[in-house]
């Protein structure tokens, strides 16, 4: 959920500073990307346990909807105002005068935004507590009565997030500057593991739909947590808070306008969440937290694959891009989109055919009810269509930032918004499929235009290749599917739909499965098989 999503998105847009002390000795880097890895692994398992314990407490009846809307619409000034858009602008600033030895000026700046994102933060949070019962009614407009009483009340218990994320931002960025990455990334952890001792210690405290503030203090307290801890590690670093409110400063002004485009991206990217629940309110109570867990699963794939594949191609994107060496990028971004379609192809295979037994075993206790996985299954079967389109997504649009070009994708993040309000009004009366499917469409089209635009500006995308990979990746993954779902499908029957037997049958169902699509991948002589493979073998 939150603080896993801002790690993922902090650890794309940081390339470190150096600090102005001894280059850190290999050994230490070695240990910090451990560290860091295992941190963030740690923190995945817990948001995954995360998620159970929630939808075993509170399934996906209407209270969980009501949480759903809550914290999405703080979550969207956040990605405006806090964390995710602040750091990126922050620390190459910060970063700047550290290595000039400008340490004075670097304190004040840092010190500054504290203050001013407490100031401006806190007054944008008191006045949405105040007007929450006017403001909130416009995100839910199929809630009343008691439903939308509770929408109103959880929003302004959970609102004040934004002020100690807005904090969080500054305060981790200072740590990146420093090259301390280990509280940063272990704090997630701790974060999910507080909402969860806080929702088993607290929910039997409530009755009725009112359990569900279980929840919601949970997520107050655990983000209290989140930046108690960077907080603490400031300690190991020579920043000195200072009372300095310079506003006037050129670098704070500088900082505010290299948040612009990242605010602004984020901002549609959370825009489209609530465009889900909007409509979703006017399906069912249930299918705007339906549409919310489908989307927690269909998000795994893409951290695991196509960040990573991104992730690891910006670096070379941005060199080539500074040397004007466009046939070099046109390859190496080209190569990148090969490399996500032929593993997130699968995924969407995989997911299209063992949508339902995926979400049983995850979610379906306590609470959840076979009737609520159908539901979340519907919605996980269609965001599947968009799996490989938004892995696409994320690499051109990095490329528009090698480029330097951050308005086009931005751009096109907006038109993307347009589309997917626009179907999504079309298609919600079909249900939370038809929801889901609007945000297919508007993927896919987005990436059309992305294609369309770069292969303009780089001469070509060695479409050809694309294609001709395209259809044999597709040929693999069909025989994926129809595998894994053979094998699930004859150990189901076999094994019944306990914890061990549906563990055994769906392990065994996707495991085969993919066997099935490296060795067809193999006979067909798919290049990007090899490429995955060695880069797993170095990482």
């Amino acid at each position: 959920m939150l603080a896993e999503d801002a790690a993922v998105r902090a650890a794309e847009a940081f390339e470190p500073g150096e600090e102005p002390t001894p280059e850190p000795r290999p050994g230490r880097i070695a240990r910090s990307t451990a560290f860091f890895s295992i941190a963030t692994a740690a923190s995945r398992i817990a948001g995954l346990v995360r998620e159970i314990v929630a939808a075993s407490y509170y399934g996906v009846y209407g209270p969980m909807s009501a949480f759903t809307i809550a914290f999405q619409v703080p979550n969207l000034v956040r990605a405006l105002f806090a964390d995710a858009a602040l750091q990126p602008a922050f620390v190459p600033i910060f970063t700047e005068q550290l290595e000039r030895k400008n340490y004075r000026e670097a304190f004040r700046l840092a010190s500054t935004l504290l203050l001013l994102v407490t100031l401006v933060l806190g007054a944008i949070t008191a006045l949405f507590v105040l007007l929450a019962p006017l403001i909130m009614p416009l995100f839910a407009p199929g809630f009343e009565g008691e439903l939308l009483d509770l929408t109103v009340t959880l929003s302004q218990i959970l609102f004040p997030i934004l002020i100690l994320l807005g904090l969080s931002g500054v305060v981790v960025g200072i740590l990146n500057s420093y090259d301390r990455f280990g509280a940063f990334a272990i704090s997630p952890f701790f974060w999910n593991v507080t909402i969860i001792l806080l929702v088993v210690v607290l929910a039997p405290l409530f009755h009725g739909q009112d359990r569900i503030y279980a929840y919601a203090i949970g997520i107050l307290v655990g983000t209290l947590v989140q930046l108690m801890i960077p907080t603490f590690d400031l300690r190991n670093t020579p920043f000195k808070f200072e009372w300095s409110f310079e506003w006037r400063n050129p670098d704070v002004r500088r900082v505010l306008l290299l948040m612009l485009p990242v605010t602004i991206s984020l901002g549609l990217i959370n825009f489209n969440l609530i465009i889900n629940s909007l409509f979703g309110t006017l399906v069912s109570d249930e299918a705007p937290a339906a549409i919310d867990k489908a989307f927690r699963v269909y998000q795994l794939p893409q951290v695991i694959f196509s960040v990573a594949v991104a992730t690891l191609k910006k670096k070379t994107l941005a060199r080539f891009a500074a040397r004007g060496a466009h046939d070099d990028l046109r390859a190496t971004m080209a190569n990148g989109m090969r490399q996500i379609l032929f593993v997130l192809t699968p995924a969407a295979a995989a997911v299209l055919v063992l949508s339902d037994p995926m979400i049983r075993l995850v979610y379906q206790h306590g609470e959840f009810t076979p009737a609520q996985t159908n539901l979340v299954a519907t919605a996980l079967f269609w965001f599947a269509f968009s799996l490989p389109a938004n892995g696409l997504f994320l690499l051109l649009t990095r490329t528009f930032f090698s480029l330097q070009r951050p308005w086009v994708p931005t751009g096109i993040a907006a038109a993307n918004l347009a589309v997917t309000a626009l179907a999504a009004l079309g298609l919600y009366h079909l249900g939370v499929g038809g929801i889901v499917a609007a945000t297919a469409i508007a993927t896919v089209a987005s990436v059309a235009v992305q294609i369309v635009i770069l292969r303009r500006l780089l001469d070509g995308l060695e479409l050809g290749r694309l294609l001709d990979a395209g259809i044999r990746i597709t040929v693999a993954a069909a025989a994926l599917a129809a595998v894994a779902f053979g094998i699930w499908d004859v150990l189901d029957g076999a094994l019944g739909r306990g914890l061990g037997g549906q563990i055994v049958s769906l392990g065994l169902g996707l495991g085969l499965g993919g066997l099935t699509y490296l060795g067809v991948s193999k006979l067909l002589r798919i290049a990007e098989l090899d490429q995955i493979m060695r880069l797993v073998r170095r990482r």
